[in-house]
């Protein structure tokens, strides 16, 4: 139905109210007294109540309001709910390594958990080396309580620019430790109030303590892939001779 279509048939409505509420209208003015305070009553007849004045206009909005619902009449379009996005969550470059895949994935299993000074359980809360323990703990690697003995363990790394996703990051003359992920971010229990998240790094190397690499340089267990006392096997043809030759060299490695 167009729009001048809608409004012919609220004219017609508004017609048909109009003659419907004037016998009430006519019978409500002449049952109306006037009360000492001269204020106007509303008569009744025979038990029933009359229209009182607006009934009319009261009828008609109703009426407006029915045409509107059933599609006779424009109405502004309502917008559909949107749905709030989903957290995106924040990229990381690839770990240079297995080892610092995993020990990456045990810290942020902790995220959401609230700082608490002095905290190493995870149920109650964490402080900032109660939580980068508790992560190289998850990949069976054993750390110092405190950051003033963390701060001492593994190798020295000279600047920022030389770190390794995994290496922790002493501040505040060791105070303060977080973990390195790369690409500018880093991940700690960063104080009262806050919760163990990934951040933005403020860490510079002018303001950075230490930068410490627990994490061995090669992937773990590299170094037994070949076994010391391995003999290699008697050559008995070229192809046999060229496996000893890798085989010897591989264990001279080992060892």
């Amino acid at each position: 139905m167009t729009i001048t279509d809608a409004v012919g048939r609220i004219q017609q409505i508004q017609s048909t109210l109009t003659l419907l509420a004037a016998p009430a209208a006519r019978a409500a003015a002449g049952s109306a007294s006037t009360t000492p305070a001269g204020t106007a009553t509303t008569g009744t007849s025979a038990g029933s109540p009359t229209a009182a004045p607006g009934a009319t206009a009261d009828l008609f909005a109703e009426a407006l309001a029915g045409v509107a619902d059933a599609g006779l009449a424009p109405s502004t379009p309502v917008a559909a709910p949107v749905a709030a996005p989903s957290p995106t969550p924040v990229p990381l470059p690839l770990p240079a390594s297995g080892d610092a895949a995993r020990l990456i994935e045990a810290a942020r299993s902790y995220e959401g958990i609230p700082y608490v000074w002095g905290g190493t359980d995870p149920a109650s809360g964490l402080d900032c080396s109660g939580f980068v323990q508790r992560a190289y703990a998850d990949i069976g690697i054993q750390l110092p309580r405190v950051t003033w003995d963390q701060m001492n363990a593994g190798v020295h790394v000279p600047s920022l620019a030389q770190a390794q996703p995994g290496d922790l990051l002493f501040s505040h003359d060791g105070g303060h430790v977080s973990m390195y992920l790369g690409g500018g971010k880093a991940i700690d229990a960063p104080q009262p109030g806050q919760t163990v998240a990934v951040r933005d790094m403020w860490e510079t190397d002018a303001n950075i303590t230490t930068i410490r690499r627990i994490l061995p340089e090669a992937p773990a267990g590299s170094a037994s892939m070949v076994p010391a006392a391995v003999t290699p096997p008697a050559a008995t043809g070229p192809a046999d001779e060229a496996y000893a030759a890798q085989a010897a060299f591989l264990a001279s490695m080992a060892r």
